[in-house]
């Protein structure tokens, strides 16, 4: 696996977020809200070419939460799936999301297919994420409503020569191929503060700073972007997810649903009420790519 990071202008030390998680609301009964960009249709499998890639997404709002901020896309046409998790006031969050992760679909849309390989897509995916920032930043600057919004997002593409994984935030791609391996890098106070300082795991779950992200798509014009190059074997699976899902749900529950004979549909269903089980505080999505 090869990883990169690049910033948009000079590296500086990130700013921390002011952001934590909101109070809880009334639990609802909320059926699975699910956001795919067409001409994809909600819910459907893919299979495509080059890496021979079968996917499939799925998003649920949990217990908690009135409305759904997640938003994914399952792309096979373009070998492009993504997961954006928004925040901010009243509808913000939302709004933040589904325009990044349009931005991001857009761009791709425009990539030269015969220059697939995984430095150039690298390449182009991190503008494409920077464009994505400044789209976000300038509708919030330009509607007052939307002030304060952002997103997470991670995106899977593929490559002619591997996968590329890239990144903002604390969204996740796992690696499953025997085991669970975590391939992206948290960008949170915890992660990159907490655990530096030395504060032990146990004392990080409590802290007052584990919701805080210290970068976010929308916020800042400097950017930090991780990229990651995979060359999964065959039958291995690539699992994208929001917080709600890893935050929330055991990586033991994880692996025995990665493990498992399920269809790609039925694991996503599986992930999403093994987070509703444990309290679903928070919105859920889980986009699995399985390796054929």
């Amino acid at each position: 696996m090869k990883v990169r990071i690049r910033w948009r202008r000079a590296e500086a030390p990130a700013a921390v977020l002011p952001w934590a998680a909101a109070a809880p609301e009334p639990q609802i009964d909320a059926q699975p809200a699910v956001e795919i960009e067409a001409p994809v249709a909600p819910r459907e499998t893919g299979i495509i070419e080059k890496l021979m890639i079968e996917s499939y997404g799925a998003s649920n709002v949990g217990c908690v939460r009135t409305n759904n901020e997640d938003y994914f896309l399952v792309a096979p046409t373009f070998g492009l799936y993504v997961v954006a998790d928004g925040m901010g006031g009243a509808q913000a969050g939302e709004h933040a999301s589904k325009l990044a992760v349009e931005t991001l679909y857009t761009l791709v849309q425009k990539l030269d297919p015969a220059r697939r390989d995984c430095a150039t897509i690298a390449e182009e995916l991190v503008t494409a994420f920077e464009e994505a920032n400044r789209r976000v930043m300038d509708a919030a600057s330009n509607d007052p409503s939307l002030e304060g919004m952002g997103t997470t997002m991670i995106a899977a593409i593929d490559c002619t020569d591997g996968l590329m994984i890239v990144s903002v935030g604390d969204s996740r791609a796992y690696l499953y191929d025997s085991k669970l391996s975590l391939i992206s890098e948290d960008q949170t106070w915890v992660n990159e503060v907490g655990r530096r300082l030395g504060i032990d795991e146990e004392s990080l779950k409590t802290h007052p700073m584990r919701h805080v992200l210290t970068m976010a798509i929308g916020v800042s014009e400097q950017l930090r972007v991780h990229t990651y190059e995979l060359h999964p074997a065959k039958s291995a699976q690539i699992l994208l997810c929001s917080d709600g899902l890893h935050g929330v749900a055991p990586e033991t529950e994880i692996v025995e649903v990665l493990h498992s004979g399920d269809s790609l549909q039925d694991k996503c269903d599986r992930l999403i009420a093994a987070a509703r089980s444990h309290g679903g505080p928070d919105n859920i999505t889980a986009v699995i790519l399985q390796i054929l």
